[in-house]
């Protein structure tokens, strides 16, 4: 790893973006920044990047690293880790941990133990309603102060449509966006995969689609009726898809993100019990998983989001009934969606770059990553070519397992650098 003053070379990479492809060159790293083409004094260390592929790092909106309470299944210093070996330059870290992030010193805290560890750059969301609760707002002015950059409750919706419209008034004053976690409870209730033909053959309670579709109504008018910025996180059905699309084109102030499981798997993965692929929002129809991926390729959806969810393993060998829900995915999403939809024709490259740069910023309300003179250096080096397995024992989360081991895949990031510094290196 590197300090973050040295000047670095990164010698012989394409050099590539959502918008452009800069072909074969050199680029400099200094300061923190990007210096450009060539040193503009003495070199600290090159390395060697050919046949490499290199662009911006990657945002993630909506990861959750258990810290502080729930430790033994991720911690800060893990999830950072694992966020960079999966080329994420910034990530955005959620509420629902014990206690609560609803309080801006709690805010300060993460921000300050995070700025001390390797790994990728954090950015704590806040808590919407104070404990999650649903009831009480909470100190958005203060906690946005305190470098909170999106308000959710996520994992929990807000039942009370009435909260909902007045968190949303304060966050358009405040000109920070929402994040909603859009189901409704009653339609869901204990529902623990997809309602449907599955799930009644596994004798399961089931979680209609009518369960999203209501709540992203809901929220989706609300946000046009205050102008706040409300990004539906994890949109898992067609129906909800079209509900987005009606907003939009009325001009709502509405973004979308997916998930990489969601567009991956579908609910016939349950079909042996295996609460390995238990997520919430459920894994739905193949139809539902169709959608997805159209809405990908036509722009309608804005961004991807892990939703990176880390347990223990005893915790996931449960039954499926009492399984917490959750699947850890950081650090294998860019190769799984890099194989699955570019490698395979599906998607351009670009487009998938959009999906986990441009398109995280612009929801966010953030500059998009660039590889300019004068930007942050938060840079990736992906390996386009060469087929990897998906290894638990090389994995940096505390949760390394999933659904996706063994198998093999490209476009592995190969090095990671944040600020300047590197903050992963892949033995080859």
């Amino acid at each position: 790893m590197t300090g973050p003053h040295e000047r670095i070379l990164l010698r012989g990479a394409r050099w590539v973006s959502a918008h452009a492809d800069e072909g074969v060159h050199d680029l400099v790293l200094a300061g923190g920044r990007i210096e450009g083409a060539t040193p503009d004094g003495p070199v600290d260390r090159e390395v060697d990047a050919t046949g490499l592929v290199g662009t911006a790092a990657f945002v993630d909106p909506h990861v959750h690293l258990r810290d502080p309470g729930f430790e033994a299944k991720e911690d800060l210093a893990s999830g950072l880790a694992a966020a960079a070996a999966g080329g994420y330059g910034t990530v955005v870290s959620m509420a629902n941990t014990d206690p609560v992030i609803d309080d801006p010193d709690l805010v300060r805290s993460l921000r300050e133990r995070a700025a001390a560890l390797p790994g990728a750059r954090l950015r704590p969301a806040a808590a919407l309603t104070m404990g999650l609760e649903g009831t009480r707002l909470s100190d958005a002015a203060g906690l946005v102060e305190a470098g909170a950059v999106l308000l959710t409750d996520d994992g929990i919706p807000v039942a009370n449509a009435e909260v909902m419209r007045r968190a949303a008034e304060w966050a358009a004053a405040l000109d920070v966006p929402i994040q909603t976690h859009s189901e409704d409870p009653d339609l869901r209730a204990d529902g623990v995969m997809h309602e449907g033909e599955v799930s009644e053959r596994l004798g399961l309670p089931g979680n209609p689609a009518a369960a999203e579709a209501v709540m992203v109504y809901r929220d989706a008018e609300i946000a046009r009726t205050t102008g706040a910025r409300v990004h539906i996180a994890h949109v898992t059905t067609r129906a909800a898809l079209e509900v987005i699309a009606f907003f939009k084109a009325r001009g709502a102030p509405v973004t979308c993100e997916v998930t990489p499981h969601h567009l991956t798997l579908d609910h016939t993965a349950l079909a042996d019990y295996d609460p390995i692929v238990k997520v919430a929002p459920p894994l739905r129809t193949p139809d539902d998983v169709a959608a997805l991926r159209e809405g990908v390729a036509s722009g309608l959806v804005d961004c991807i989001g892990t939703d990176h969810a880390p347990h223990t393993r005893s915790e996931k060998r449960m039954d499926l009934l009492t399984a917490p829900f959750g699947i850890a995915n950081l650090e294998v999403s860019v190769p799984l969606l890099y194989e699955r939809f570019v490698a395979s024709g599906d998607w351009p490259l670009a487009r998938l770059l959009e999906l986990l740069q441009d398109g995280p910023a612009r929801v966010l309300g953030w500059d998009a990553p660039r590889l300019e003179v004068g930007a942050p250096a938060d840079v990736v080096l992906l390996d386009l070519e060469t087929p990897r397995p998906v290894d638990p024992a090389t994995q940096r989360s505390k949760a390394a397992f999933g659904p996706w081991d063994g198998e093999v895949l490209r476009g592995w990031p190969m090095r990671t650098f944040v600020a300047g510094r590197e903050v992963f290196a892949r033995t080859p």
